[in-house]
């Protein structure tokens, strides 16, 4: 049975076969063959891949990587698709499921929302309780940056704290839209924000995320 992380590393993947590999991406100073070279060494060198969180490593981790983007992007397209080697963590389903479900989700927005004549994805509702409850369990970890105190809102109501301090920002939207705003891509999220016109300025400019 294919997974939620399996679907949408093939979206992902599909997203960045008709991009091409100089295609613009959300993430700042990348093309999509960087983003593509990212996602392959998040999976596939881990020696490499710790350099995202310790600084020790950001030097070998940005060596590295390079060294994927010069691939073929054909071939690094072909890397995401079959996924992690045997021996990888990410090749227990459990772990794929757990760890690269948000991961490819917002990645393939990243390709999507980059381009001029984008439009929003439809998310069905299981998956979207899916992407809901990742952000439950994950809120505060990516919230953790923000320089008010803020709450997400789904427009059923349902709430999550990403982080407590005052004054308080409500931000509003389906958990796909909540997921790209605290991910740190305000810009393009499809939310309504509620709080005092300084306090959603910070919000808007800070750098939210991992």
């Amino acid at each position: 049975m294919s997974t939620h992380a399996k679907r949408e590393r093939l979206l992902f993947a599909d997203l960045l076969e008709a991009a091409g590999p100089d295609a613009p991406t959300l993430c700042d100073g990348w093309r999509t063959r960087d983003l593509a070279a990212h996602v392959v060494v998040r999976e596939r060198r881990p020696d490499a891949a710790g350099g995202v969180l310790l600084g020790a490593l950001k030097n070998r981790l940005e060596r590295v990587q390079a060294e994927f983007a010069a691939k073929p992007y054909e071939e690094l397209i072909q890397l995401i698709r079959t996924g992690p080697p045997r021996l990888s963590p990410f090749a227990l389903k459990q772990v794929d499921e757990a760890a690269n479900t948000v991961e490819f989700f917002v990645h393939a927005e990243d390709v999507r929302r980059a381009q001029p004549d984008w439009s929003p994805r439809e998310v069905d509702p299981v998956f979207a309780e899916v992407l809901w409850s990742r952000l439950e369990r994950t809120a505060r970890l990516v919230g953790r940056r923000s320089p008010v105190g803020l709450v997400l809102r789904r427009p059923d109501g349902q709430t999550a704290v990403a982080h407590k301090g005052s004054p308080v920002v409500t931000v509003t939207g389906e958990p796909g839209e909540l997921l790209m705003f605290v991910f740190g891509r305000q810009d393009t999220a499809k939310v309504g924000l509620e709080g005092d016109e300084d306090t959603v300025a910070r919000l808007q400019l800070s750098q939210l995320g991992m």
